[in-house]
């Protein structure tokens, strides 16, 4: 899929409206992210895709008129391994009506948590993973909706989406791509993955097997982290964990990753900052 929005450098976001927002809603959330320098946000839809089409039309605004890069997140009540069909079904249709919405307030991409192994084996999942994103994909081009879909990396060993199964499947579709959470990929492993090599590995990785366009047209979500042997536990400021985040924008510089980077700290306006103003240091 050709690249359809423009992306000329490293972008940072915050995954949802700045904590400052309050109840003020997203007028307030983009005059925040203008004041602290920031460039977009992840629209988060956590319960279900419900937006209006008045919302849908003032976010476009912001992308047309201000520049600002949205991207989304899909429900969490997503698993497109599901024992249940009817639940693999909804599941596929979460993923569908956020593609929807991205689309129509012109956002870059959209990224979920695919599926759960539940017991099986890791290729029987890919499969059945596969099947289901081949539908949705189906679906987004029979309406003409030109939108990424990117399955993210999670954080836990019981959850479908390690790097090399999301870059495998990547391979397969023309509008699919990986959402790298480097923080999840971290916690994952017990700790590995947070050095500069580790991070330019993945990378590398990518660059290889996906080509360059996919580092050109990049989305990354990446937090602070707490985890134990069995994976995440909970997303951190990131000067309160042991996330080696100076060398992994080190390492995205120097592949020159061109796209989103999500800030999921708990205090996203804050570490997005400093997530930005580092990154420009370098």
């Amino acid at each position: 899929m050709k690249n359809f929005y423009k992306i000329d450098k490293l972008n940072f976001l915050t995954a949802g409206m700045p904590l400052s927002t309050g109840t003020k809603g997203y007028p307030r959330a983009f005059e925040i992210l203008e004041e602290m320098g920031l460039d977009g946000m992840e629209v988060e839809f956590v319960h279900g895709v419900r937006m209006s089409d008045e919302t849908r039309k003032f976010l476009k605004s912001k992308v047309e008129e201000k520049g600002f890069v949205l991207t989304s997140h899909g429900p969490f009540y997503v698993n497109l391994n599901s024992k249940e069909p009817e639940k693999i079904e909804a599941s596929a249709n979460r993923i569908i009506e956020t593609a929807k919405a991205a689309h129509d307030f012109g956002g870059y991409s959209i990224t979920f948590h695919a599926a759960f192994y539940l017991g099986m084996e890791p290729d029987d999942v890919y499969k059945n993973v596969k099947t289901q994103i081949q539908k949705i994909s189906d679906v987004l081009k029979s309406e003409n909706i030109k939108m990424w879909i990117r399955p993210e990396t999670t954080g836990k060993s019981s959850q479908w989406g390690s790097y090399e199964e999301i870059i495998k499947l990547s391979k397969e579709f023309d509008c699919v791509l990986p959402c790298i959470d480097f923080s999840h990929i971290h916690a994952r492993t017990g700790g590995e993955f947070n050095t500069y090599d580790e991070f330019c590995m993945v990378l590398d990785k990518i660059g290889k097997e996906l080509g360059d366009f996919a580092l050109n047209n990049f989305h990354a979500h990446l937090a602070g982290i707490d985890y134990s042997s069995k994976g995440e536990k909970k997303h951190l400021n990131l000067n309160d964990s042991d996330m080696n985040y100076k060398d992994l924008l080190k390492a995205l510089k120097s592949f020159d990753v061109k796209g989103a980077l999500v800030c999921e700290s708990p205090n996203i306006e804050s570490d997005a900052k400093i997530l930005k103003d580092y990154y420009l240091s370098i």
